[in-house]
């Protein structure tokens, strides 16, 4: 069997032909459509326990940063996997690109394993730490501990999504994100409320409802490695030489993915001094721009396919051209999400929520923070564009400088000194200043590498 039919339909597809913002477009929307469902469930998820109370709220909001965490250390694997890749892919060599894959899926299962054992081990000290006190301490270990029941499921279907954009299919991996989303969102209250004669569970119902809803994305994601395209290897020869090449762009594409929720965190603590309601107020908040955030995260998505598989095949007019729509629509849409913001915020909020001090937190937020959703996106398309030509190190330095250098002093001296309005405007600077750097680092990086290749 030759490699173009091992391989299946995805031998067939790339982007080194056709028009770049076509791709752009089609990446993107697929990619948003399962960003955005995500996110939309997270939001449900809030607007069902809203219901319940705010000490539940404001649970989810200290399991936020940490749920990100791990999701995002698990991507740093597709990252690093998607790099080496698309380039392979652009090049024509498909059977490296099919080991890679089952090489990093082996990766993933490892390494989500772990984190289970870890988190269910320091879940309780962990969360104290945070400034998580008494029931709403209780609320959060329980949460996060069904929570990481799911975490390999959903591991691997976020991981494989991003290796089937590497490879070429823009359409399939919006589908897995968005069947899983919907599940949840269905089967949630079931659990959460005790609808149908099943057992009221409360804040531990959407925690399930998460778990069982990331299964169902895993078999999907199975049954597109494993049958439809027929990609996974039984091999592991070279399962060294694939786990360095994955690691040299993973683990530092992780420890940058790692910076963002720990900004959560660092808010969360700090806005823990404030009260359950401030806390609770910023969970809101966060996941109502979360879903307009997510738009410009699917844009940065396409940047890491196109890129590789352009520059694998030497077509580097191609990859001036993605990044060019990419950092174009992401400032087009941060524009249009701060507009969808100011004028609509309060009323989302008071949706999930309608306690005054909650309110008042969610809405001073949102007409805040979306400001920057345009520069925030330049700084992901930036970064992918470092991470698809192996070079991870701009962006973990860039991520770092943000964190401990710009952000947190900035934060701490303005949350004592004007509150937790003073924080809000703080992340808003800083993903301005970040993003602009961002932008300027990686275009000339490109033009660099271009000239000594050439």
């Amino acid at each position: 069997m030759n490699d173009a039919a091992q391989t299946g339909r995805t031998a067939r597809v790339g982007f080194t032909d056709g028009e770049i913002s076509g791709h752009v477009i089609r990446l993107s929307g697929f990619m948003i459509m399962g960003f955005l469902a995500m996110t939309l469930a997270q939001l449900v998820e809030a607007v069902y326990l809203g219901v319940i109370g705010k000490n539940e709220l404001a649970a989810i909001a200290f399991s936020f940063p940490v749920v990100m965490a791990l999701n995002a250390a698990t991507r740093g694997l597709g990252i690093g996997a998607g790099a080496v890749l698309a380039r392979a892919i652009g090049a024509g060599d498909r059977e490296q690109a099919a080991l890679l894959s089952t090489h990093c899926l082996i990766l993933v299962v490892l390494f989500t394993l772990g984190c289970v054992v870890t988190g269910l081990w320091l879940a309780e000290p962990m969360f104290s730490l945070m400034g998580a006190e008494s029931e709403v301490h209780g609320l959060t270990v329980t949460y996060f501990s069904i929570w990481l029941v799911g975490f390999p499921a959903f591991g691997l279907a976020m991981v494989g999504s991003g290796l089937m954009r590497a490879i070429g299919d823009a359409a399939y991996p919006g589908y897995v994100m968005t069947v899983g989303s919907v599940i949840q969102v269905v089967i949630g209250p079931f659990l959460i409320f005790g609808w149908m004669g099943i057992p009221e569970l409360g804040i531990a119902g959407a925690a399930w409802a998460f778990v069982i809803a990331r299964t169902c994305s895993l078999v999907m994601t199975a049954h597109w490695f494993f049958l439809r395209e027929r990609i996974m290897r039984r091999q592991l020869s070279g399962f060294a030489e694939s786990t360095r090449a994955i690691l040299h762009v993973g683990l530092p594409a992780g420890a940058t993915n790692l910076i963002q929720p720990l900004s959560y965190a660092v808010i969360t603590w700090i806005l823990s001094g404030f009260g359950t309601s401030v806390v609770a107020g910023f969970g809101v908040a966060s996941r109502l721009d979360s879903v307009v955030t997510m738009v410009v995260i699917g844009i940065s998505a396409s940047a890491a396919p196109l890129v590789g598989q352009n520059w694998g095949a030497r077509l580097f007019e191609r990859v001036h051209l993605a990044l060019m729509f990419c950092y174009r629509y992401c400032l087009i849409w941060g524009v249009i999400a701060a507009v969808i913001m100011w004028v609509g915020g309060e009323f989302f909020v008071t949706l999930i929520n309608e306690d005054p001090e909650v309110v008042a937190t969610a809405t001073s937020y949102l007409y805040i923070v979306p400001i920057s959703i345009g520069f925030l996106g330049m700084m992901n398309v930036a970064n992918a564009s470092f991470n698809a030509l192996s070079k991870p190190m701009p962006p973990l330095i860039l991520s770092l400088l943000r964190m401990l250098v710009v952000y947190l002093p900035l934060a701490i001296v303005a949350g004592r000194l004007y509150g937790y309005v003073g924080v809000f405007v703080v992340t808003a600077f800083t993903n301005v200043l970040v993003g602009l750097a961002a932008w300027r680092w990686n275009q000339t990086m490109i033009t660099s590498e271009q000239a000594r290749l050439m």
